[in-house]
């Protein structure tokens, strides 16, 4: 169920708990066949609630919408970098990704920002690549005593 341009909105402090449990519930459901249960834990459990409405709150933040149920949100800070972007299981693969990252890289351009980043884990590294983004580096990543790969990528948008 591919979600169109009307399915997209911005972010409200009303969706703090809908846009943890999607994280959560990608994390634990989604990268479990590329992470560990020790370091999907230490990745997405115990996180505060507070803390995590106040680090969307500062970013430009969007809810991708199915119906009246949110499937997934994006998150994009002043300098270009996608903080998150996160599907609910049950709509993997039905456009939801694509099109808060179009979301996104739109914002991006119209800020004057010429490239956009991000931080993409093992399992969403092949959604980056297929929509034009390049690895820079691996990193790997401390997290509550186990680390986590991930990897530094970036994609120059059109038009720069």
């Amino acid at each position: 169920m591919p979600i169109g341009a009307s399915g997209r909105r911005d972010y409200t402090p009303r969706d703090v708990d809908s846009t943890l449990t999607i994280f959560q519930r990608a994390v634990f459901e989604v990268a479990s066949r590329d992470y560990t249960p020790a370091q999907l834990e230490a990745w997405a459990d115990g996180m505060d609630r507070t803390t995590w409405a106040a680090m969307l709150e500062r970013q430009s933040t969007w809810i991708a919408m199915a119906n009246d149920t949110p499937a997934g949100f994006a998150s994009l800070t002043d300098k270009g970098h996608l903080d998150m972007l996160f599907v609910r299981p049950d709509y993997q693969r039905c456009g939801v990704a694509s099109t808060l990252l179009a979301m996104a890289e739109q914002t991006a351009q119209q800020r004057g920002i010429k490239r956009i980043t991000t931080e993409a884990s093992v399992t969403a590294l092949p959604f980056f690549k297929a929509r034009g983004f390049d690895v820079v580096t691996a990193q790997a990543m401390k997290r509550r005593g186990q680390v986590l790969r991930n990897f530094w990528m970036e994609k120059a948008l059109e038009g720069y």
